[in-house]
């Protein structure tokens, strides 16, 4: 992200809407509005809609903030700036879970519903509009409202199918995992794509016939007809507000019946399976606990491998906020129904392979941060998490270690669990692997490799014998 000589940090996911174009300066979020969005602006202060969802956190923050703060783009300044909310961590919706992809769905379509109500619409559908406050949504795209034209259809309908609906028709009816199809495109699944797959009985499944193969039809006979010819032939044929109304509330309606109940997986029953004493787990949590608690109270905490969300909640009890990572959807997809329904707004659960994690993307690889751009934590958690990458991913160690430390920032500390080789779990992995493959998984090792990139402040030995605990101050 390219810095000005006045601090200024243009966000590199907002160059497709030049009305709005967003901004940071240091831990400000700033948005500048040309003429038109400024004066959309004043008018959705103006509503009794917008305020309300504010005032109920479904829409991010935001107020009028000084047009200095922003320097004029092309040497025209801007109409007006806006001042949002920090979001404590952005994420992407390819590493959500299903049940937080609809929930986002619900919000937006909801928001939609109240705005069209006033007289106003959403120009945009995509689910990159919507962020979380742990287990909360929250739409954050602000410059995406504009007053609604009579006899036009909803502008964001084809980006909300790719991003949204698309993806949940995909788990909810086929039982396929929609994170890598998103992952692959920023601009979500194209309908062309996706046809052939619900084909013969399939193509009655709900929200099928209408919203992939008539939508894409569509899409197809007017491919050649510019914008303002089909909103021409809308109005011809006499569609109006209170269709457009129906519409969602049709959409709606669909996202609500779509859901996916995933089959338990190894992992989904961690606590059981992952063979630790009652005496080693009191330890565990005691070392964890007290390791998030040492010093300056953390703003941010990664939880690597977060599983059923046992250490991040006890991080939460220490810190501002909690990011929970998973790799497995359908304990990702648990953990948030929990969260969600204890109304916990400081965790955030996200699905995530360690190995192979979310790299950037977009235009020129940098309009959707790579993980390790966004993250730069006070204390990282990687708990039972290095023998399943250094011997199950075969990731050296060193590699390892660099990795945990790229995610901390400056003075962090890292809190990691070191299983031994003749741990039961290290011992099935290695079964499964050639003989002599890895002769540098040792504790001693993996101690002088901490010991390089910082301060080991504290370590435990668990009752067991077999794994050890470690508090480092990366770069101390």
């Amino acid at each position: 992200m390219a810095i000005s000589p006045t601090g200024v940090r243009p966000e590199p996911a907002s160059f497709r809407d030049p009305a709005n174009r967003v901004f940071h300066v240091g831990d400000e979020v700033l948005r500048g509005l040309d003429p038109q969005a400024a004066e959309h602006w004043r008018a959705l202060t103006g509503s009794t809609f917008f305020p309300a969802l504010v005032a109920a956190r479904k829409v991010c923050a935001t107020e009028d903030a000084p047009p200095t703060l922003v320097p004029a783009t092309a040497g025209t300044p801007w109409a007006a700036v806006l001042r949002h909310e920090r979001i404590p961590f952005v994420s992407h919706p390819y590493e959500w879970s299903f049940s937080m992809l609809r929930d986002a769905a619900l919000l937006h379509l909801e928001i939609l519903n109240a705005a069209l109500r006033e007289g106003f619409t959403t120009k945009d559908g995509s689910a990159y509009n919507l962020q979380w406050r742990g287990a909360a949504p929250v739409f954050i795209d602000i410059g995406s409202f504009e007053p609604v034209r009579d006899g036009e259809p909803w502008a964001g309908y084809r980006q909300f199918c790719q991003t949204v609906l698309y993806p949940l028709m995909l788990t909810a009816h086929l039982g396929v995992d929609f994170q890598p199809w998103l992952r692959a495109r920023v601009d979500g699944i194209e309908a062309d794509e996706l046809r052939p797959l619900f084909n013969g009985a399939r193509r009655l499944r709900p929200g099928v016939l209408t919203h992939l193969h008539l939508h894409g039809a569509m899409q197809q006979r007017n491919a050649a007809a510019s914008t303002s010819e089909v909103r021409d032939q809308l109005r011809a044929a006499g569609f109006s507000r209170e269709l457009l109304l129906a519409t969602v509330r049709g959409i709606e309606k669909l996202v609500r019946k779509l859901d996916r109940r995933p089959p338990e997986s190894h992992w989904s029953d961690y606590q059981r399976t992952c063979g630790y004493s009652a005496r080693d787990r009191v330890a565990k949590e005691q070392f964890v606990a007290t390791s998030v608690a040492a010093g300056t109270r953390p703003r941010l905490v990664l939880d690597l491998g977060a599983n059923d969300g046992r250490y991040s909640r006890l991080a939460a009890g220490h810190a501002d906020y909690v990011v929970a990572v998973e790799q497995d959807p359908a304990v990702v997809d648990e953990l948030y129904r929990r969260l969600r329904s204890e109304g916990q707004r400081r965790i955030l659960p996200l699905v995530l392979d360690l190995a192979d994690p979310s790299p950037g993307g977009g235009w020129r690889g940098v309009e959707r941060a790579g993980f390790a751009e966004r993250a730069s934590a006070d204390v990282v958690l990687a708990l039972a998490v290095v023998h399943h990458l250094a011997i199950g991913r075969n990731v050296p160690l060193p590699e390892v270690i660099d990795w945990l430390a790229g995610l901390t920032a400056p003075g962090g500390a890292v809190v990691v669990e070191f299983v031994h080789p003749e741990d039961p779990m290290a011992t099935r992995l290695l079964a499964n692997k050639p003989a002599g493959l890895f002769p540098d998984y040792r504790r001693d090792t993996f101690e002088t490799l901490l010991a390089a990139r910082g301060r080991i402040a504290d370590r435990l030995e668990l009752p067991s014998g077999t794994r050890t605990l470690y508090r480092t101050v990366m770069g101390g």
